[in-house]
């Protein structure tokens, strides 16, 4: 049985301690590609759309980020931040950034301390786990999508974030 809750831990599918909706976000604090450290709680009073994806220029992560920042717009209308993390360097962020124009800050996790409190690891440990969460303006976990779509992940976001703001 201990086999099992390691594999399972390994493979990033242990969801018992991951923040649910109505869970404060933690306050850490990383660098992000402004040059500057940012933390979640630096933007409440604002909606918050946190994903993680596993590394910069991989097929998904880009088609994930761009599908983002193509619809950013949209997104930003609503009252919206994106932030995007990875375990990825500085510098490997920076260039992701540029790279793909995107419009939004991307936080550099190196130490997995953020990715760690979302719950969003994998492959031991390795690289951040494909998620999303969308934190209300009170600074709590609302929404989280453990398996986002990534050619059309600002879709369902936009989706959400309708729903979620009708609800307030």
């Amino acid at each position: 049985m201990r086999w099992i809750v390691m594999i399972v831990a390994m493979m990033g599918l242990n969801t018992a301690y991951a923040l649910q909706p109505g869970d404060s976000v933690p306050d850490i604090r990383l660098p992000s590609t402004a040059g500057e450290d940012l933390s979640l709680h630096d933007l409440q009073g604002h909606w918050v759309v946190l994903y993680f994806y596993p590394r910069a220029f991989t097929p998904g992560c880009t088609a994930q980020s761009c599908s983002l920042r193509d619809e950013f717009g949209d997104i930003e209308a609503r009252g919206a931040k994106i932030i995007g993390a990875s375990l990825d360097s500085p510098e490997r962020q920076k260039a992701f950034k540029k790279e793909h124009a995107l419009p939004f800050e991307l936080l550099s996790d190196i130490d997995k301390e953020l990715a760690r409190a979302f719950d969003s690891l994998m492959i031991g440990g390795l690289a951040a786990a494909r998620k999303t969460f969308i934190i209300n303006p009170d600074g709590n976990v609302a929404h989280r999508f453990d398996r986002p779509r990534t050619a059309d992940h600002a879709d369902e976001v936009i989706a959400k974030l309708d729903e979620l703001m009708t609800i307030d």
